[in-house]
């Protein structure tokens, strides 16, 4: 491609909406434009590394066994209605009306659709194993879109659906797709962990996502280096150490704690430490009150509670002050589980249970008790664990110490059962004529994230720098001086050359200052870089490698091969080659 008819409109200055390099850079490099809040579009430089992301995730689904078709992004509401998730998906789903008022959603996946469709195709257990795939744009209606690519509300998906006959099936199936996603993102040159997720509204009971690793991914991952246990923070289990020490069981004691009503305040009130109080939270549940009770030095995990209580995240929120003092009679920080004014639902978390002479608020304005001691005082609904990993917990697996990193959630991995298929209605005939519900995986891939992903681990001060097998294009050709007969005609013969070998190259041949030219192919983030100059005559231009240091003055005959070689070592093939 030649830049002088290349759209690639960049810009010199950092756009406010950018938070995040990924996002930052994109935009500066004339890879993606904003249509609307969490809704981009994808310009042609950016839209070619889509589909080099696209192709290598393709080849590895195809290597599997996967095959690939492609449904509407229209679904209809009885199919959601059937497994139960019209309602349960929450406010980000797009619902529309068609003329004639019946009811659609813009898929935010698609597991109700792939199993509608083989429900009345796949019908003998000769027909099974079966996974089928696509790479198709998905609507989510996020409450807050933010930094770029990494949670829109339209985004581009791989999303796999596996279909077995039994339990076994469904567990070949999902070690299959992990070792799928392991060539994936070892492809796409992506650092990253593989950790147990949570199922969330997809449903199942087991789930691992892939993180690529990063300062600004916005999911918390905790891990041991001792073993090979890692999670998200929403379902890392939490170890609590409780004293194991005999102590007294103490007669409540009421206490005047005037405008004392944070834990680090309360510390300080009764000199304790902060594990020997009990946080009492009250959140409205599908606009009924419900009351959180956790140790005083943790914070609630809202997805294990949410979970608890079977209901979705965004059906939970805070209760304000004036639901407070409805239920307890006090204001908002004085709030505890003895006495409360009116009957309330109950949750404690399970070492709340073994704790002794906890101290918590007293329902009363300006008032805590002390001594206060599960089942005798107040009881409510136990549940193990409810609490947030925090660094530096005990891992659940070797007892060593977890760490704590930030992670982009790139790919993700269930295992269904047959919530789908039985909600649908789905089986198939087994060998002695039974029918049976389908098994079903779910496998997706974030194919834009994926791509933002790659610019926050491969950028510096300059801009992007794209592996070689994700980069839009392989070599940049820059002409010094597009007047000079020697350097063009140099430029030109790299050019054909390299494009009859395969290569994908670009040549800059626009009339503009050299230094423009070297600053846009710093932002673009050509990995290979060929500078056409002073020495066209003799055939020797520069050589060098974005992101490394060092140039080298070389015949044309020498960089074809070291490009040659470069193009090997990824494995990507060069006609004639």
């Amino acid at each position: 491609m030649r830049m002088s008819n290349l759209y690639m409109p960049t810009l010199r200055e950092v756009p406010s909406e950018a938070e995040i390099p990924s996002h930052q850079l994109l935009l500066r490099a004339g890879m993606i434009r904003r249509l609307a809040s969490g809704v981009y579009s994808y310009l042609p430089l950016g839209y070619r590394v889509i589909r080099k992301i696209e192709q290598i995730v393709r080849e590895e689904m195809d290597d599997s066994g996967s095959q690939e078709l492609l449904m509407s992004a229209i679904q209809p509401r009885e199919l959601w209605e059937a497994t139960g998730r019209w309602e349960d998906f929450g406010p980000e789903m797009f619902k529309l009306n068609d003329r004639n008022t019946r009811e659609f959603c813009l898929g935010p996946t698609h597991e109700e659709s792939f199993t509608d469709m083989i429900k009345g195709e796949l019908k003998s257990y000769k027909q099974l194993p079966t996974n089928l795939y696509q790479i198709q744009t998905k609507y989510r209606d996020e409450k807050r879109p933010r930094f770029g690519l990494m949670r829109c509300r339209e985004f581009i998906m791989k999303d796999a659906y596996s279909f077995d006959m039994d339990e076994e099936g469904l567990e070949r199936a999902y070690e299959k797709m992990w070792k799928a996603y392991e060539r994936v993102f070892d492809r796409l040159h992506l650092d990253y962990r593989i950790v147990q997720g949570d199922t969330g509204a997809m449903g199942g009971k087991v789930s691992h996502e892939f993180m690529a690793m990063s300062d600004v991914g916005e999911s918390l991952v905790a891990y041991c280096k001792d073993c090979s246990y890692a999670a998200t923070d929403e379902k890392a289990k939490v170890v609590y150490e409780i004293s194991e020490k005999e102590e007294e069981v103490l007669e409540m004691e009421k206490v005047h704690t005037p405008d004392v009503t944070t834990i680090e305040a309360l510390t300080d009130f009764f000199g304790v430490d902060p594990s020997n109080f009990a946080k009492a939270l009250v959140f409205m549940v599908e606009e009924q009150p419900v009351i959180a009770v956790i140790p005083g030095d943790r914070d609630l995990n809202e997805t294990k509670f949410s979970n608890y209580l079977g209901v979705g995240s965004h059906d939970i929120e805070m209760a304000d002050e004036r639901i407070i003092l409805d239920i307890t009679g006090a204001d908002k920080g004085f709030t505890g589980p003895v006495d409360l004014k009116e009957d309330v639902r109950i949750i404690v978390d399970s070492r709340i249970s073994k704790m002794k002479n906890l101290v918590v608020g007293g329902n009363e304005t300006d008032y805590h008790i002390k001594n206060v001691n599960y089942a005798r005082d107040f009881e409510g609904e136990i549940v193990e664990d409810l609490l947030l990993v925090e660094e530096n917990d005990t891992c659940p697996e070797c007892a060593s110490e977890l760490k704590m990193d930030r992670g982009i959630e790139v790919g993700n991995i269930f295992q269904l059962g047959t919530k789908y298929s039985e909600g649908l209605n789905a089986h198939y005939l087994d060998e002695n004529g039974k029918t049976n519900p389908f098994e079903m995986g779910s496998y997706g891939i974030g194919v834009s994230r994926s791509m933002a992903a790659i610019v926050e681990q491969f950028h510096d001060e300059d801009g992007l720098m794209w592996p070689l097998n994700t980069s839009p294009y392989g070599v940049i050709i820059t002409v010094i001086n597009i007047n000079n007969e020697d350097q063009m005609k140099l430029g030109e013969k790299l050019y054909k050359d390299l494009k009859s070998m395969g290569v994908e190259v670009l040549l800059d041949d626009r009339k503009e200052r050299a230094g423009v030219k070297f600053n846009d192919r710093d932002l673009i983030g050509i990995p290979v870089r060929i500078t056409v100059g002073k020495r066209a005559g003799e055939e020797i231009v520069e050589y060098s490698i974005r992101g490394e240091e060092g140039r080298e003055e070389l015949e044309e005959k020498e960089v074809i091969s070291l490009i040659v070689d470069l193009y090997r070592e990824e494995g990507m093939a060069l006609k004639n080659r």
